[in-house]
């Protein structure tokens, strides 16, 4: 057995010590210097971006930083109204339109040359601002409603002698309806040109009916089947005058007047020389100058003119009266002061004047003054809010 001396021993651990103190700073500062050195884990790649269902860890990818920056919105323009909404103001100015006609009352000849500051217009009594005046001369489209029943061979005379004379005085491009009553209404023509048409119309009245007359209906009628053409119309109502046996009142038939708009009547009243063989008096004058009432409201309401003829060569002048009214005739347009549109009945009042307001005087060339008559419809009705 090897015995070691004790000083050799101390020698060797001191050896082995020195080697233990080298050793541990070597190996301490190789895993310093591996430390750093530890690689990043390597990203996945764009086929692997996504959710990995296994660990349940979520790549996201990067943005990408823009080269340059974006451009600026657009500036959104200023809107006035909320939701981009479009809101008008509609005002609604009414404007009125009165056909007046000016005829001296010796030779019935139309005025012409008359200005805007020669008229005054006066609505329910308040004076209008006329903003222009214009004159024109059309063809004429009317209805000549006559009376045709079984009651007096005078009156039925004095029907054919007016009608006639009226259809003497047409013209190629006028337009005329022939409508006849009695205890009904008859239209032997329509509307037309045709002057033969209208001519064998006219002869067709050889034996009347009833002996009803139902004028009132008839006018009624006329008016409502009128109205629906447009334009100016005309109704030279015939007749005596008298109604019989119509199923309208007065009262209807005036309101339906006033409420009818762009047509004239013009009435030649018959039997105006039985009148006067009969020597008046007693409930058949009264009668009569009733129904000679009733027809020169009708006019008068419309802006005709009403005629009582007694002998049979009055009519050329009569019609040729007519045909200067009708033919001839002054549109003025002004903007009434009342502009509510509340449906109510105006009443229209045509005046001529001079310069300085005052009534406009006309004389003849050798100064001779002269009479004259102003002819237009006495009123109108307003709009309703909903027209």
């Amino acid at each position: 057995m090897m015995t070691i001396l004790p000083h050799l021993r101390a020698r060797i651990l001191l050896l082995l010590s020195c080697s233990i103190v080298l050793t541990l700073p070597a190996a301490y500062a190789q895993d310093n210097s591996q430390a750093p050195q530890q690689t990043k884990p390597t990203p996945p790649s764009p086929d692997d971006a996504g959710p990995d269902t296994d660990n349940g860890t979520i790549v996201l990818k990067k943005k990408k930083e823009a080269d340059e920056p974006p451009p600026p919105a657009p500036v959104a323009p200023k809107v006035k109204n909320p939701d981009n909404e479009t809101f008008s103001l509609r005002v609604d100015v009414p404007i009125v339109n009165i056909d007046a006609s000016v005829i001296l009352d010796k030779t019935h000849q139309f005025v012409p040359g008359l200005k805007a500051n020669n008229f005054l217009i006066l609505e329910d009594g308040v004076p209008q601002t006329i903003t222009s005046v214009r004159t024109t001369q059309t063809p004429i489209t009317a209805v000549m409603l006559l009376e045709f029943a079984a009651n007096s061979y005078y009156l039925i005379n004095d029907m054919r002698n007016a009608s006639y004379s009226f259809f003497r005085t047409l013209r190629p491009d006028d337009y005329i309806a022939v409508v006849t009553y009695d205890l009904r209404t008859h239209i032997l023509t329509d509307f037309t040109n045709n002057k033969e048409l209208i001519a064998q119309s006219l002869s067709s009245l050889v034996i009347p009916g009833f002996s009803d007359t139902d004028m009132f209906d008839a006018l009624y009628e006329t008016l409502d089947r009128t109205s629906r053409i447009e334009g100016r119309k005309y109704i030279i109502l015939i007749g005596s005058g008298r109604d019989t046996f119509s199923k309208l009142t007065l009262d209807k038939m005036l309101a339906k007047v006033k409420s009818t708009q762009n047509i004239t009547i013009f009435t030649i009243s018959t039997g105006a020389m039985l009148n006067e063989m009969r020597g008046g008096g007693g409930p058949r004058e009264l009668d009569y100058l009733q129904a000679q009432n009733q027809l020169q409201t009708f006019a008068r309401m419309t802006g005709g003119l009403s005629f009582a003829p007694i002998f049979q060569g009055e009519l050329p002048d009569i019609f040729s009266q007519i045909n200067q009214s009708i033919r001839n005739e002054y549109i003025l347009t002004y903007r009434p002061t009342n502009n509510k549109n509340d449906g109510t009945y105006r009443k229209v009042k045509v005046l001529l004047v001079d310069n300085e307001g005052h009534p406009l005087r006309m004389q003849d060339e050798k100064g001779k003054p002269q009479k004259y008559s102003v002819i237009a419809r006495d009123g109108y009705n307003a709009k309703l809010p909903v027209e």
